[in-house]
């Protein structure tokens, strides 16, 4: 335990549907993990929890809530760490704005979020607002570098059962399309701090007009530190942008934009908004000081734009033209074509990372406003990864759509410990509010970055620990020697960040004798090498930076076992420590509407089974309590028998649900427990109770099932109550009954 008052375990609350799941199985996670003596406690990392931490002041006792990030990041740095951390929303401001709103109308008293402060009050609530928006959570936790692969169990069910894949024609018209120059990769500078350098460092914009402004101070870098900066030029991007919506008219594709305004989120939501503009260019231009007046910000997308329209006298009219011009614009890739959401309504609804291997497993086609499938031109402006999507693209129109039957698989060691590469870049990025020239100034007096800049271009810095980068390379050695495939580092020696990591990963290598055991890539490279591989059955590790840890990691396993959201992430912590992760949440929205209007919950919480036994393996073993890793274990043969039985959620009313999966996690958990013989005691306890639940499994089955097809009430989205909630997930009385009993 972490001290006397401290659970063992900690499972984290968190948003959507991840969080609805938690209501119904941390009961029967808690109830068999007490049997071990085992305490599971849960940290508040919801963003409505983010929310509501931020102003005590504001608050009463009843309504006030403690940082629980704050000290589970903390506790991560501790060696007796064991938290499961389930996926989380990395906020929009739209996201923020509705779920601000959302708990002032259940009596919150927080302030509106500051568009324009002007006073310092409102700079310091837009302060603390700001920094719950976008990757608020996983920067924290993430004290330690990322193992990810699919479970076994899951590999072999997804291979048995394929999934539905596109099909893939070479004569196809998707393509990627990505910034030549002027972009955040053309614009790449790289070092690697000495003795003489590391401390405090500054950023200064030294303007045209000869003044000089601190944009940050107060940053300090130990030694061996990679430190890179950047920026992407907005008349670039614009020429870019302007150029692209052009070239799908004229070759009759869907315009899809892909970023990742939630993870990046400062420098994400401005390159949406060039987008949003660049696509209503006409408009803007026309209506500028209309729309400026009226608080209308293209950062936020198409949905707030309209919204801003409907409260002016001009709106009615601008919308009109809005509606008459985007018949002549080539159409817009949708995010739901049946209620007009298109992928420039809102900043958070296309995520590069999930959105484009969706693309990709249905045969390069994507929605369009007509509700018919269409072939896109996916814009990605900034091509520091852009290569991966369009290697990817290339190779299936050249061989085919895969076969997830007989596929191999791509696992991930992911550098991303202490805020590493771009992830941490948020603090440092800014819109450059005059033209000039940002140098980042060591302690020293050494000039690090030096970068020409205009008004509105974007300039950004990210750092990466050498302590980081060194346990992500041991990580990999013994990643490679544990599964003996193919292992890659993708690194690209013509990029100024990748060329100083190799310059610690190929001495390390050669210090470690392991060099022959690895290849090193460029990511273009990597990505056709991986596809080939896994093409032939066999098995790869992709060994990356933090962006491509999140880009792999969904792409693989959506074109292996047809979502993401099942994958096992295990983070050994750099102090000692676990930290296991459930796989990806994108999807959850939907799933949250669905119960909402069906009373059918279909998120999957097979990540959560896979987490949940290696967190218990894991405590087992180093509190030498094999009751605890006797659980794990017996977790591992229950989530095989969820699949071997086909009872995960299906997606349709009718048909099972995440919570009639999670009972019969529970009476497959128990049987594996009365049955198993490494502990006694253990199966005599769990005998009578697999009992129960098996002649129970009728009746609870008819409780839980009562309701369904209905519209369940919640009592909030961001913020659900908890009395409510818990009687849409915690149907059936029998089922409570017996796991009271255990």
């Amino acid at each position: 335990m972490v001290n006397s008052k401290s659970p063992d375990i900690i499972y984290t609350k968190v948003d959507e549907a991840p969080q609805l799941a938690s209501v119904s199985l941390l009961p029967i996670i808690r109830t068999f993990a007490n049997v071990a003596g085992i305490t599971v406690g849960v940290k508040d990392i919801s963003l409505a929890g983010r929310i509501i931490s931020s102003f005590p002041e504001r608050l009463g006792d009843t309504q006030r809530q403690p940082d629980d990030l704050a000290e589970l990041g903390e506790l991560v740095k501790k060696p007796t760490a064991n938290v499961i951390k389930l996926p989380n929303i990395s906020a929009s401001l739209p996201q923020l704005l509705t779920a601000v709103k959302e708990l002032q109308a259940q009596g919150y008293d927080l302030p509106d979020y500051p568009e324009v402060p002007s006073t310092q009050v409102e700079k310091d609530v837009r302060s603390r607002y700001d920094a719950i928006k976008g990757s608020a959570v996983n920067p924290v936790l993430r004290e330690g570098n990322s193992d990810r692969r699919a479970a076994v169990a899951v590999k072999n069910y997804a291979m048995a059962n394929p999934h539905s894949m596109g099909v893939w024609s070479n004569d196809s018209k998707t393509r990627v399309s990505t910034m030549a120059s002027g972009d955040f990769r053309s614009n790449e500078t790289s070092v690697t701090l000495t003795k003489e350098q590391a401390g405090a460092v500054s950023i200064e914009l030294v303007t045209d007009a000869g003044s000089t402004t601190v944009l940050k101070n107060g940053i300090s870098f130990p030694v061996g530190t990679v430190v890179d900066a950047t920026f992407m030029s907005s008349k670039a991007l614009n020429n870019f942008l302007d150029e692209q919506i052009k070239a799908a008219k004229v070759e009759g594709t869907l315009f899809s934009l892909h970023l990742k305004a939630t993870m990046m989120k400062v420098s994400d939501p401005i390159l949406f908004g060039h987008a949003v503009t660049a696509y209503l260019r006409p408009i803007f231009e026309t209506y500028s000081a209309v729309l400026q007046a009226a608080g209308a910000n293209p950062n936020s997308g198409f949905g707030a734009l309209f919204d801003v329209l409907k409260r002016i006298p001009e709106g009615s009219m601008i919308k009109a033209e809005i509606d008459a011009f985007l018949a002549e614009q080539p159409p817009l890739y949708m995010v739901n074509s049946e209620k007009g959401v298109s992928n420039l309504h809102v900043p958070s609804d296309v995520i590069i990372d999930a959105s484009m291997p969706a693309l990709i497993r249905a045969g390069g086609r994507g929605w369009g406003p007509d509700g018919k499938e269409a072939d896109c031109n996916c814009v990605i402006p900034d091509s520091s990864y852009a290569a991966v999507y369009d290697e990817a693209i290339n190779y299936c129109k050249e061989t085919g759509s895969l076969d997830p039957a007989t596929l191999g698989t791509v696992q991930n060691v992911g550098l991303m410990a202490q805020k590493a590469e771009e992830y941490g870049s948020h603090p440092t990025t800014f819109e450059v509010p005059a033209g000039g020239t940002i140098r980042m100034i060591a302690s020293n007096g050494d000039i690090l970055h030096e970068h020409r800049v205009e008004k509105g271009d974007i300039w950004r810095s990210a750092s990466t620990r050498k302590g980081a980068i060194e346990n992500w390379i041991q990580l990999a050695i013994e990643r490679q020697k544990a599964e003996g495939c193919d292992a890659i580092f993708w690194l690209d020696e013509t990029r100024a960040h990748d060329a100083e990591l190799l310059k610690i990963v190929l001495p390390m290598l050669k210090v470690t004798n392991t060099l022959g055991s690895f290849r090193i890539m460029a990511p273009r490279e990597a990505t056709r090498s991986s596809f080939e591989i896994i093409r032939q059955g066999e098995d790869t590790i992709a060994i990356t930076g933090n962006v491509l840890r999140d880009y792999l990691t969904d792409l693989f396993p959506i074109l292996e076992l047809g979502t993401s959201a099942k994958m096992l992430s295990i983070v050994k912590l750099m102090n000692g420590g676990g930290l296991f992760e459930t796989g990806a949440g994108g999807s959850a929205p939907k799933h949250v509407q669905q119960l909402a209007e069906q009373n059918h919950l279909r998120w999957d919480s097979l990540g959560e089974f896979c987490a949940l036994g290696e967190s218990l393996k894991y405590f087992g073993s180093v509190n030498d309590n094999p009751k605890a890793s006797t659980l794990g274990v017996t977790v591992d043969v229950a989530t095989q028998s969820i699949l071997d039985n086909n009872k995960s959620p299906g997606r349709k009313v009718g048909q099972l649900d995440n919570r009639d999966s999670h009972f019969y996690f529970a009476l497959y958990w128990a049987r594996a427990l009365a049955t198993q013989t490494e502990d006694p005691k253990l199966a005599k306890h769990f005998i009578p109770i697999a009992e129960s639940l098996s002649n129970s499994e009728e009746l609870i089955m008819r409780e839980l099932h009562d309701g369904r097809g209905e519209r369940a009430d919640l009592g909030g989205y961001y913020n659900t109550e908890p009395k409510k909630t818990e009687e849409v997930m915690m149907s059936s009385a029998t089922f409570k009954q017996i796991l009271n009993t255990v």
